[in-house]
């Protein structure tokens, strides 16, 4: 292949086949590797090795962060910026800061959310090298692949096919960056 290689793919005609090759992939210690799914697969994270994600870390501090806004902004305009007694009331309740104070909390919560994994994901992202494999469109269909990247520390082409073979793969393929 003329042009910088991005790793290679192998093909996996079941849902199965492809969480045995995820583990034995894992097992020989591979980092930068993925599995291309047309549907979610229950336990191919877990056989992918992959760790618990950290956006409702994300979450929580929106959620935080909303919630504390909407009652300083309650409390600065009540208690501080205008001043107004009312029927005896306190310049300050969090009684009445908490309809604010809810809503805030959500809105937060949720631009954390999508922000934060936006962010994890490296989205936007407008190109792959996997797009240009010419059977990708499958991937959304009925087949399942493994991609085994070049960038890793264990890559070598010839050791890295025969696992994939090993593994199960069809149709290994080189892939151009």
């Amino acid at each position: 292949m003329s042009a910088q290689s991005y790793g290679l793919i192998a093909t996996f005609e079941t849902p199965a086949a492809i969480y045995h090759a995820a583990e034995q992939v894992r097992d020989a210690g591979y980092k930068h590797w993925d599995c291309i799914s047309p549907f979610p697969i229950h336990g191919l994270d877990k056989a992918m090795g992959l760790k618990r994600s950290i956006v409702p870390r994300f979450s929580l501090a929106g959620g935080i962060t909303g919630f504390c806004t909407g009652m300083s902004l309650i409390w600065w305009t009540g208690a501080y910026d205008y001043k107004l007694i009312v029927g005896g009331k306190p310049f300050f309740s969090p009684m009445f800061a908490f309809p604010v104070s809810y809503e805030l909390t959500i809105l937060f919560t949720a631009f954390a959310t999508i922000g934060g994994m936006l962010f994890l994901n490296g989205l936007p992202k407008h190109y792959h090298p996997v797009l240009k494999y010419e059977h990708i469109k499958r991937g959304m269909d009925d087949t399942f692949f493994l991609v085994i990247e070049s960038r890793d520390p264990r890559f070598n082409l010839a050791n890295t096919k025969g696992l994939l073979e090993k593994a199960g793969g069809r149709d290994i393929k080189e892939l151009e960056a």
